[in-house]
C-alpha cells in the first residue's frame, strides 16, 4: 500500500516559482508511474505531468516549457517545479501514483493524495 503526502503550495505572484512534494510512503518499489494533476474551481481535472518508471516524462501543454517533473528515488519523494507561474496556474495540485502498467498507460492512477493549493495573483 502507498501513501502520499503533497506539500510546498502557497501564494505567489504573476512569473514567480514553486516547487512541490510528493512524499511517498509503503511499498514504493510498486510503483510504476507517477504524475501530477490539478483541479481549479468548477473545472475538470488536468494531467499536468506524467513520470514512468524509466524516467520518461510528459506533460500537458499549458505547462510545457514552465514546468518540471522530476523523482528522488533515495529520498522517496516526487517533485513539480513551477517556473513563468501564471494566474490560470491557481488550483489544487495533486501526486498521484499506479502500480499496474496497463494503467499507467491510459493515464488511470488510483492512489492520490490530499493536495496542497497554489494560488497565483497576477
Amino acid at each position: 500500500q502507498v501513501q502520499l503526502v503533497e506539500s510546498g503550495g502557497g501564494s505567489v505572484q504573476a512569473g514567480g516559482s514553486l516547487r512541490l512534494s510528493c512524499a511517498i510512503f509503503g511499498y514504493t518499489a510498486g510503483i510504476d508511474c507517477m504524475a501530477w494533476f490539478r483541479q481549479a474551481p468548477e473545472k475538470e481535472r488536468e494531467g499536468v505531468a506524467y513520470i514512468e518508471d524509466d524516467g520518461s516524462t510528459r506533460y500537458g501543454d499549458s505547462v510545457k516549457g514552465r514546468f518540471t517533473i522530476s523523482q528522488d528515488n533515495a529520498k522517496n519523494t516526487l517533485y513539480l517545479e513551477m517556473n513563468s507561474l501564471k494566474p490560470e496556474d491557481t488550483a489544487m495540485y495533486y501526486c498521484a501514483s499506479e502500480s499496474v502498467l496497463s494503467r499507467c498507460r491510459n493515464r488511470q492512477y488510483r492512489t492520490w493524495g490530499q493536495g496542497t493549493q497554489v494560488t497565483v495573483s497576477s
